[in-house]
């Protein structure tokens, strides 16, 4: 190489750097895109898996300590699964279902409820659980045991403190009696409002209800503790209160009128 063409070739120009930095974007682009593809039918697989996982927990049918994962698929086989129309207050038949292009396996109510034709914007008054949108379609997990409703389990989200709380309640066959809760996704304060993921927090909503003899939503989440034998009251989180009142409001509008009470109160009619 003559003394001019090492002259032109100096490998620390700026030209020359921006050139390899460039190609190393491109490559790793390349590699993130490609690990992507191939990976998403594994994270969706995943994703359906840790869903399956906390509507069992919920229903208090799956125990970590007791089942493992590969029992999951098994015990969920035992769901039926139905989709609600909360405008219709009632559930869609697999002709309207299919009518109506819903997939009950991949539907997302959470995307849908960001789509102004699968979704209404709730007004000040109806938005306690400050949600902002609805979702028309949401999906119900039905458990029947001797030809009875056994369980119910239902989606809920609100917003805590820091973060929407997104979780599933279970109620026994009466529509009434909670089984169980459980919260999925939530980044609330850790040992504070983070708590409505402690197990032993958890454990103090079974056998609660829901409804008065009205059938209005009467469950609270208290502040400080519970009077002793309350069927309406749940401990709220000590230090904690914004997040156990989003609790509480988020209960109070999926099990309400606008929501899941009007198809809880026909389950409870029909026995």
């Amino acid at each position: 190489m003559s003394d001019s063409d090492a002259k032109n070739f100096d490998k620390d120009s700026m030209k020359n750097i921006i050139v390899v930095a460039l190609s190393v974007c491109f490559v790793c682009a390349i590699i993130v895109s490609v690990a992507a593809v191939s990976l998403k039918p594994q994270r969706l697989a995943n994703k359906e898996l840790d869903r399956n996982k906390n509507i069992l927990i919920a229903a208090g049918l799956y125990v970590e300590d007791v089942n493992s994962e590969s029992d999951i698929d098994d015990l969920f086989e035992n769901f039926e699964i139905r989709v609600v129309d909360f405008d219709e207050q009632r559930f869609l038949s697999e002709e309207e279902v299919s009518a109506a292009g819903l997939d009950v396996m991949k539907y997302d109510q959470r995307k849908a409820s960001k789509d102004p034709a699968l979704s209404k914007r709730l007004t000040r008054k109806e938005d306690i659980a400050l949600i902002n949108r609805r979702a028309r379609y949401s999906i119900a997990y039905l458990l029947k045991k001797d030809g009875r409703l056994d369980r119910i389990v239902l989606p809920v989200h609100g917003y805590g403190l820091w973060s929407t709380l997104y979780g599933f309640i279970a109620l026994k066959g009466d529509g009434n009696t909670v089984a169980g809760i459980t919260f999925y996704e939530q980044q609330e304060t850790a040992g504070l409002g983070g708590e409505v993921d402690n197990p032993d927090w958890k454990a103090l909503w079974p056998g609660k209800e829901i409804y008065d003899s009205d059938h209005k939503v009467v469950l609270k989440v208290v502040k400080g503790v519970a009077l002793p034998g309350a069927r309406h009251q749940v401990d709220g989180l000590s230090g904690a209160t914004l997040t156990s009142r989003g609790v509480q409001n988020l209960i109070a509008y999926w099990l309400g009128d606008s929501a899941f009470g009007p198809i809880l109160k026909n389950l409870e009619g029909q026995g």
